[in-house]
């Protein structure tokens, strides 16, 4: 596997290929595992993601799998490191290294991500681990006068300085700063999401050229300009495509290789939908692909169940979600397929 920072970006965003969001905590599996009554213990975990990495898919539409702490160190059934199954289906293991996001202090209703203590050496570790590429996300909140110049500020500066950080060990850093567009609080419409997302993305980038980070070794990983979930209004796929790719040519430099959205709380066809009108827009300077989590699983969980003899409905499940998302890499995506390929 080549060592170059660009290589492994540009090969985290090949064509019509895209990266598995498998970094749910062990608190937020749990979570995952009630919905179909199944008990979160380490053998449950390592037999659903077992599952989702030995599928098809994972040769023919995923690039790059964003792992957990717990999941890099584990081992399948017969022993073999699941780092060592991803890189034999020839995508790229990648590692979850935030803390999660806490509350900011004296900015009620803000929270900024935690975990640049210590992490040089986390990274040196999870070099030797397998992983080339790591994830840090930021989450910012709109809520009338919120997000606040602070929160924005210091979300941004902890982005460069972990991407800085990663880079300086060989590892390809996603940077995600998160727009949230659900919770009860989600209420904007979809001009604010514009708006804050443009601020925010601003921000991150001038806080990365500060850091020194190389743009061409990187991937951004942000979220569609979408309106709140509680807005009490729908936007069109061809608005969501047009103003999200507007605010991304505004503000990412051409020399980041690719863009690899996160869902965001979208529906799974939504999610897809949406990927692939930006794709069929034209000539970009960057990649456009997928860093979906649920909505690349949800329909395969629910699929697999928890039982051994449901692994290849769970995988058939997932490797349909995943060939949407391909089709959405290329712009190629239409309920046509998705309804022919069910």
């Amino acid at each position: 596997m080549t060592e170059r920072l660009e290589d492994i970006a540009n090969k985290m965003v090949a064509e019509g290929k895209g990266i598995l969001a498998a970094d749910e905590s062990t608190g937020t599996i749990k979570k995952r595992f009630d919905t179909i009554s199944l008990t979160s213990t380490e053998e449950s975990r390592r037999d659903y993601r077992e599952m989702l990495f030995r599928a098809d898919a994972m040769k023919d539409y995923i690039s790059g799998v964003i792992l957990f702490d717990e999941t890099l160190r584990q081992a399948a059934r017969d022993g073999t490191p699941f780092s060592r199954i991803i890189q034999d289906a020839g995508a790229v293991p990648g590692i979850k290294v935030d803390q999660g996001a806490k509350d900011m202090a004296l900015s009620p209703g803000e929270k900024v991500t935690e975990g640049l203590t210590g992490l040089r050496g986390r990274l040196k570790e999870y070099y030797e681990l397998g992983a080339r590429f790591a994830k840090w996300r930021a989450v910012i909140t709109i809520d009338g006068p919120l997000p606040s110049w602070n929160c924005v500020k210091a979300n941004a500066h902890a982005l460069a300085r972990y991407a800085a950080l990663c880079q300086e060990n060989g590892i390809v850093p996603i940077v995600e700063p998160e727009v949230l567009m659900d919770g009860e609080r989600a209420k904007h419409d979809i001009d604010r999401c514009y708006e804050v997302t443009e601020w925010t993305l601003k921000t991150v980038f001038t806080e990365l050229y500060d850091a020194n980070v190389m743009l061409e070794g990187m991937i951004l990983k942000p979220n569609m300009i979408v309106p709140g979930d509680h807005s009490g209004q729908k936007a069109s796929v061809e608005e969501v495509a047009e103003k999200t790719l507007r605010c991304l040519k505004s503000c990412v430099p051409p020399a980041v290789p690719g863009i690899a959205f996160l869902s965001g709380g979208q529906s799974d066809e939504q999610a897809t939908a949406h990927l692939s009108a930006m794709n069929a827009m034209g000539q970009l300077p960057w990649k456009l692909t997928y860093s979906y989590g649920r909505a690349l699983q949800t329909a395969a969980l629910n699929a697999w169940g928890g039982k051994m003899e449901n692994e290849a409905a769970g995988q058939r499940a997932f490797n349909h979600r995943a060939r949407m998302n391909s089709l959405a890499a290329t712009g190629r995506w239409s309920e046509t397929e998705e309804k022919k390929a069910a």
